[in-house]
């Protein structure tokens, strides 16, 4: 059987990347205070309470302006597509955003596999502007702080417990690949063309 699949979306800047290098341990993605800086799935394999999971980060969900924005929208779908739960991250300190609410109805069709991230929240217990966000309509968002660490065990706990059941041993015959380059020479296109 394969490896259950754990994808991380939402709007740009609200701290994706950084939640994917704190769960996967160390900073395979990139972070940047720039919006946009990543575009494409990002893949690391993962494990909490002896569950593994593939952990997938994607682009920040824009309004669709051009052939890159929507690129990275058709990535975030087939990644939400694809995932088995769905960590939908938003960010406490911006409050609920109007791209949050698109990324809400996106998602609404998949909420039973949806855990609502609510991000930046450094000041746990005190921080209760988490509750704000309620009103995507998705429960209880989970409130955490992806740059300290902050209540991210109780987020993963739920992501593991929305898991199917499989079989994550390693099995015979199976070789794990990497497909490494720089950036623009078509690494997402050979995959995409490798996977379907």
């Amino acid at each position: 059987m394969t490896r259950a699949t754990v994808a991380i979306v939402g709007r740009p800047n609200v701290g994706k990347s950084t939640l994917f290098n704190r769960i996967v341990g160390g900073r395979p993605a990139i972070v940047d205070d720039r919006p946009g800086v990543t575009r494409d799935r990002n893949f690391a394999k993962t494990e909490w309470g002896g569950r593994g999971f593939w952990l997938v980060d994607t682009g920040g969900w824009i309004p669709e302006t051009d052939a890159l924005s929507g690129a990275v929208r058709r990535q975030v779908e087939a990644a939400v597509g694809d995932a088995d739960v769905v960590m939908f991250v938003v960010d406490t300190l911006a409050g609920v955003h109007p791209s949050d609410q698109e990324v809400a109805e996106l998602l609404r069709r998949h909420q039973d596999r949806v855990v609502l991230v609510a991000n930046k929240a450094d000041e746990l217990a005190e921080d209760i502007s988490h509750h704000a966000f309620h009103e995507l309509g998705l429960g209880t968002p989970c409130p955490v702080s992806a740059s300290t660490g902050k209540g991210s065990g109780d987020l993963l706990d739920q992501v593991v417990a929305l898991l199917p059941d499989r079989d994550d041993s390693p099995q015979e015959g199976v070789i794990d690949v990497a497909v490494v380059g720089r950036p623009n020479v078509g690494k997402s296109s050979i995959v995409n063309r490798l996977l379907g």
